[in-house]
């Protein structure tokens, strides 16, 4: 198969209808925390445990089109002995990969930072296709502050997003292009707004100078909202009014999906605002979830690393997928929701 066929056929099965992305791709430090939230140490055996639980959770392909694993999870096996990625393929789910090394402090940019992983990439993202990852993600975040991002930070960021982009293309692999403009402060939404603009018109400047295939990606962006210590919260009519201005307004209708992150939104929020964008209409991109902590929270306290738990924390996982699959359609409603949440 040719790499642009190959390309194609990912973002078909991606972006078929009604399906979002989990993004179950913590690196170290984070599983940690979000263990040590439940009262469970983060060790190898544990990790295995929680993300087979994830990955063999019967039916949740009917809601998730792809998964988006940490490098360790590649390796891992089920309990009976059948490698994680085959566990999502046999479920209907796309196996992807993290491929950046974390954010580091960017030097003469006080306040901003700079994603790490360029070098050796091509070898590495080889390596994770033969391993049976078909797509890749790559992040890079924005502080939103008085003088925040500056210049500097976005046009940097944005040729390391677009650089790995076309690694990745190369390789026959879909590039998820994440630019996270944090939820962290106490910024307004205007402000936002007009952060999260500048940053997609850098990335997308960047994309068509490296010559990525627009319609061979896709865009893992953050909602416009204002800052989670601004007094003022948005409601979803308002969260999506602004996202889709900023979108329109950024990406080429070329690109096939938009997958939104949930940015420490609460489960709730994250759905309600998803659905709220979608029921202005069609847009030019399938509007779709890509979401961590808004879709595994549930999970995580329902299992608490207790095998017994197991039935009901997937049932937990399937009830956050539908809703939010329901949400990517516009036909979310809040009586779709778990009792017990």
């Amino acid at each position: 198969m040719r790499v642009q066929d190959e390309l194609q056929a990912t973002v078909d099965a991606l972006t078929r209808p009604g399906r979002g992305i989990l993004a179950a791709d913590e690196s170290a430090p984070t599983i940690a925390k979000r263990l040590q939230a439940v009262g469970l140490e983060s060790t190898p055996e544990i990790r295995n445990a929680y993300r087979a639980l994830l990955l063999t959770t019967a039916g949740l392909g009917e809601f998730v089109g792809g998964v988006i694993l940490f490098e360790e999870t590649l390796g891992q096996k089920n309990a009976d002995g059948t490698p994680l990625p085959q566990c999502a393929a046999r479920g209907g789910i796309v196996p992807g990969i993290k491929v950046d090394a974390g954010k580091i402090p960017l030097a003469h940019a006080p306040g901003d930072e700079i994603t790490q992983g360029l070098d050796g990439l091509a070898k590495r993202v080889e390596a994770y296709r033969q391993q049976g990852a078909r797509f890749a993600k790559w992040r890079a975040v924005y502080h939103i502050a008085d003088r925040l991002p500056s210049r500097l930070a976005m046009e940097t960021n944005a040729e390391g997003l677009a650089r790995y982009a076309a690694i990745c293309q190369e390789s026959g692999v879909v590039p998820i292009v994440e630019p996270e403009v944090l939820l962290d402060g106490d910024h307004t939404m205007e402000h936002c707004a007009e952060t999260t603009e500048a940053v997609l018109h850098a990335v997308f400047h960047a994309l068509h100078r490296h010559r990525v295939v627009l319609e061979h990606m896709l865009l893992k962006p953050s909602m416009v909202l204002p800052g989670k210590e601004n007094a003022r919260k948005a409601l979803p009519a308002e969260v999506a009014e602004w996202t889709i201005h900023v979108l329109r307004r950024t990406v080429p209708a070329a690109v096939p999906g938009v997958y939104f992150l949930s940015g420490g939104q609460t489960p709730r929020e994250a759905t309600a605002n998803l659905d709220a964008m979608n029921r202005l209409g069609p847009q030019p991109w399938h509007l779709r979830f890509s979401y961590g902590r808004a879709l595994q929270d549930p999970v995580l306290r329902a299992w608490r690393g207790q095998p017994a738990n197991a039935s009901v924390a997937q049932q937990a996982l399937l009830a956050r997928a539908r809703c939010n699959s329901a949400a990517s359609q516009g036909r979310y409603e809040a009586a779709m929701e778990p009792v017990a949440e």
